[in-house]
């Protein structure tokens, strides 16, 4: 996009609208695989020059060409790989520029077969079909899925064809495509389309040599419009580059330099199961804490201690983490300055961090208590309460005293407002009320934009992620995904069988490579459990006699976890259904699920059991008659669909659990000595860390540290001083061991068995425990 600025392109001009170039030819695999060279575009050709039996055609063009006048050098493409008709016709589906394609077309649509109806087809025409076609794409490909949704229901189809790997969704194929841009093999190639359309290749001899000659009148300052007397040919030609499209500027004279492609260091760290089979273009992303959730590591001290509720957690540009209580929040950029309400005078405050002195105090701003608040600017605060009025002040000065001016009040909510999320990035604003609604509003025009409606409980905590638009918003124990434009993307019931009411008092969404599906959205809750989920595609059958949605039953909460026998014989028998995991490939088999096993031959075992959250007292059955089709802890998910045909079968989108932080603060924990609810989640800024606030005024981190140390699953130390197998006393010689999958404390003797254990991403043989030996060794 920088290129594109810096070259003249803008999106307020369909005639200089910026150009993203075609990365990818297989639009028809059912799985877009990234590893395969075959997968992508030549980006070092233009368009034109894709398939030699067309370029043939347009070098004869070249060579052949003869201008009795001598007005018109010889070229190789007599059309333009971005117009006003081209982008018209990408974005046909969406207002204003159906508007400008209808006018530019006399005032109809074109035939079905003659406009952007499939994706497939479009670059088939674009790349070797058509002669008279060589356009590129515009950057709504890349992050914009709305432009390929009829929703304004125009008479030219519902959708737009979309290839396989897409799974028949718009933001699928949107993320995948986006993906593939910034891929390593784009990444080490896109220098080559760089030099075509804005480099040395575009002009000149390089240009001929590199089959990339556009019509003479494409270029800018290669006719001066202004010194020509004969209005006819003046309007022939403003006419033609209106229509046709102008080439960019040229910025580089020299060839564009490669960019530096990081390469997989087989020597820096053992590789995953997502890793494994990619080509040496590809980069593990194990480095974000999103990827592997499994290896957080919890430090065993506050990082901080306040003296309530911990209401907000930031991270500073320096690293320093900040935080602060509850009606309570820092002021950006600096965060050196807090805003404060809550008092009886129902006033608003402005404090210094350090100090917690009143700087500044405004009186009788609302008419009723203040609930909630945020500042997206350092001159803008929103404040919303009792009142249901979500008000906008603005700062100033007067005659040197801070003033607090009324911009606009905005009017939505039928009961009090308890919550609210800015993002600059999208410029909105999203309140949560009791009324059981969130509404979005339009920061820079102060409206009203729309609804989320049906939740099932009063909003209690909004996020809204900076780099999709998605908004998280959370009412009881249930979490909602929307998208920027107000669509439920998902939902789900976060508490799980047997936990009875459970409240979600924060959230926060990861936010680093947007087109990555191992970002989380981080819950916690008033059971003191941190929880993280992950948006997925889960393919669902159409069959009338069997309803995969349906299968989905509330098991026990440790998800990604198989409670053998009971599970092992059901899955065995029943071929329809398998647990719900982050991969479909391996039975993970987590502490609950060892220890259970254990627990049946060992009676020391089953006291600690309740160590990561509780053990049922009866065996639970997974029943296909379940009417919640929502994918959360524990729950049963259909086996995707190898046992079907992809007619047979369409995809839901569902938020998966991933993983749980339950150190200091769970309530399920009996070695957590002072369990608490938690009141605030945040991410670091290099998304290597997770930092968890709580009610006591604690805030605890989550780290993807290096090294050994305790796991988030392990028993603490102090808590057991004697093994849980054999029951001998630790001692000084008699040391204490965790078995590295189930997390119990054993003596040297019973944890002596070493073998790898890839669901806890231990690939080389660690210590563990007997029963956890013999049943990762029976698996593998």
């Amino acid at each position: 996009m920088h290129l594109n600025t810096l070259a003249g392109r803008s999106y307020n001009d369909l005639m200089q609208y910026p150009i993203f170039p075609w990365i990818l030819s297989d639009y028809t695999s059912k799985e877009l695989q990234l590893d395969k060279p075959e997968t992508f575009r030549d980006l070092s050709k233009p368009m034109g020059a894709l398939t030699p039996e067309r370029l043939a055609q347009f070098q004869r063009r070249y060579k052949e060409w003869d201008d009795p006048t001598g007005e018109t050098p010889a070229y190789h493409y007599g059309t333009h790989y971005s117009s006003a008709m081209i982008v018209s016709s990408y974005l046909v589906r969406m207002e204003p520029f159906t508007q400008h394609f209808l006018s530019l077309q006399g005032g109809h649509f074109d035939l079905a077969d003659r406009m952007f109806h499939t994706i497939k087809e479009a670059y088939d025409s674009a790349s070797k079909t058509n002669m008279a076609d060589v356009k590129e794409l515009i950057p709504e490909f890349f992050y914009l899925p709305d432009f390929l949704l009829n929703t304004n229901k125009f008479e030219l189809g519902v959708y737009c064809g979309l290839p396989p790997w897409a799974k028949g969704d718009a933001r699928e194929f949107v993320r995948k495509h986006r993906e593939a841009l910034e891929c390593d093999y784009v990444s080490a190639h896109l220098h080559e389309w760089i030099d075509l359309i804005f480099g040395y290749k575009q002009q000149g001899k390089p240009a001929v040599e590199a089959n990339n000659v556009f019509h003479y009148l494409f270029y800018e300052g290669n006719v001066d419009i202004y010194s020509i007397d004969d209005p006819l040919k003046r309007n022939a030609i403003i006419g033609f580059i209106n229509n046709f499209g102008q080439i960019p500027k040229q910025l580089f004279k020299r060839p564009h330099p490669q960019k530096k492609v990081k390469k997989l260091d087989p020597a820096s760290s053992a590789p995953s199961p997502a890793t494994q089979s990619v080509s040496h273009y590809s980069v593990s992303s194990d480095r974000f804490f999103f990827s592997n959730p499994e290896c957080l590591k919890p430090c065993m001290s506050p990082l901080k201690e306040l003296q309530e509720s911990v209401g907000q957690i930031t991270q500073t540009e320096k690293l320093t983490v900040l935080a602060v209580e509850q009606h309570k929040i820092l002021l950006p950029p600096l965060y050196s300055k807090y805003l404060a309400w809550g008092f009886l005078d129902h006033s608003l405050r402005i404090c210094n961090y350090d100090s917690e002195k009143a700087l500044i105090v405004f009186e009788n701003l609302e008419s009723g208590e203040i609930l909630c608040a945020c500042c997206p600017n350092t001159r803008t605060i929103i404040t919303a309460g009792s009142s249901t009025v979500v008000n906008v002040w603005k700062l100033s000065d007067s005659r040197g005293k801070a003033v607090a001016k009324l911009r606009q009040p905005l009017y939505g909510h039928t009961a009090p407002v308890l919550c609210m999320a800015v993002s600059s990035a999208f410029n909105i604003l999203v309140s949560g009320s009791v009324d059981q609604t969130c509404i979005i509003w339009d920061l820079s025009r102060l409206r009203y934009v729309t609804q989320l409606a049906n939740h099932k409980a009063p909003v209690a905590a909004i996020a809204v992620n900076n780099l999709t638009g998605a908004i998280a918003s959370c009412a009881s124990s249930w979490l909602y995904l929307w998208s920027v434009n107000g669509e439920l993307l998902a939902s789900v019931d976060t508490a799980s069988t047997g936990i009875g009411s459970l409240q979600i008092n924060c959230v926060c969404m990861s936010e680093a490579n947007e087109w990555d599906t191992d970002n989380v959205i981080i819950t916690g809750s008033s059971d003191g459990v941190t929880r993280m989920w992950s948006v997925e595609l889960i393919k669902q059958s159409k069959s009338p006699f069997v309803n995969r949605s349906k299968l989905a039953s509330r098991a026990n909460e440790q998800t990604k976890s198989l409670d053998h026998p009971e599970l092992a014989s059901l899955d065995s028998t029943n071929p329809m259904t398998s647990v719900s995991s982050a991969s479909e490939e391996y039975v993970d088999l987590s502490s609950d699920a060892l220890l259970r096993s254990q627990s049946s031959s060992t009676q020391s075992v089953t006291s600690s059991l309740s160590v990561g959250r509780p053990v049922p007292t009866a065996r639970r059955t997974l029943s296909v008659q379940s009417e919640d089709s929502s994918t959360e802890e524990g729950r049963v998910q259909p086996v995707p669909a190898k046992r079907r045909t992809v007619s047979e079968c369409n995809w839901k989108r569902q938020l998966i659990f991933r993983s749980k932080l339950t150190m200091h603060t769970a309530y399920e924990r009996k070695d957590n000595k002072e369990p608490a609810a938690v009141t605030a989640v945040a991410c670091s800024r290099d998304h290597r860390s997770v930092f968890v606030g709580d009610a006591k005024g604690r805030v605890f981190s989550w780290s993807m540290a290096e090294g050994s140390g305790p796991a988030d699953h392990w028993i603490k130390d102090e808590e057991q001083d004697s093994c849980t197998q054999c029951d001998s006393k630790f001692t000084t010689t008699n040391r204490r061991h965790h078995c590295r999958n189930c997390g119990q404390l054993f003596c040297a003797k019973c944890s002596k068995h070493e073998i790898e254990v890839p669901q806890r991403k231990y690939y080389k043989p660690v210590r563990v425990c007997l029963v956890c030996y013999k049943t990762l060794k029976s698996h593998t």
